[in-house]
């Protein structure tokens, strides 16, 4: 590739530039993630909790590309309420190790939807190969901790 295009790539705002947020296909979105050396154990394994850290920034990019932002949320521009997303129950499977170099995809969708919650079916992949399960439910909570009913605009982006 010449250098002019690489810079052009790297414009913000670029088409051609991947997106950092993954995308949604349907209703799933996909994220992918590349395995480094740090991600990995003494065996050379994926360590199990970094599944944990992939799957949360499926979520969190899941919600950034409907349009619900974290940082807007803590803002109080949702609610009249501070507001945050928070992990209430989690349900995992583990069933086959990734490995350094791999790249996976991680696919997140909304399988439930509560007064103030949701809950999110995600994956982890290496091709057509499924290694991990999470069922997520989170919680949209005010900043003193109490349950916090869904916006319409969340409920319209957020319906399964």
């Amino acid at each position: 590739m010449m250098a002019t295009q690489m810079v052009m790539m790297n414009k913000s705002g670029d088409d051609k530039w991947p997106d950092l947020a993954g995308r949604i296909d349907d209703d799933i979105h996909i994220l992918p993630i590349r395995v480094y050396f740090e991600d990995t154990d003494f065996s050379g394994l994926v360590y199990h909790a970094n599944y944990l850290k992939w799957i949360e920034r499926g979520r969190s990019d899941y919600l950034r590309l409907l349009g619900v932002h974290h940082n807007e949320l803590f803002d109080g521009a949702e609610a009249k309420d501070r507001a945050a997303f928070v992990v209430r129950r989690m349900e995992l499977d583990y069933f086959k190790p990734a490995r350094i170099d791999e790249v996976l995809t991680v696919k997140t969708r909304c399988a439930e939807l509560g007064a103030a919650w949701l809950t999110l079916d995600q994956s982890v992949w290496r091709g057509d190969v499924q290694l991990f399960q999470a069922e997520v439910q989170v919680v949209l909570i005010s900043e003193a901790g109490k349950p916090l009913r869904l916006s319409q605009h969340m409920r319209a982006v957020f319906s399964p």
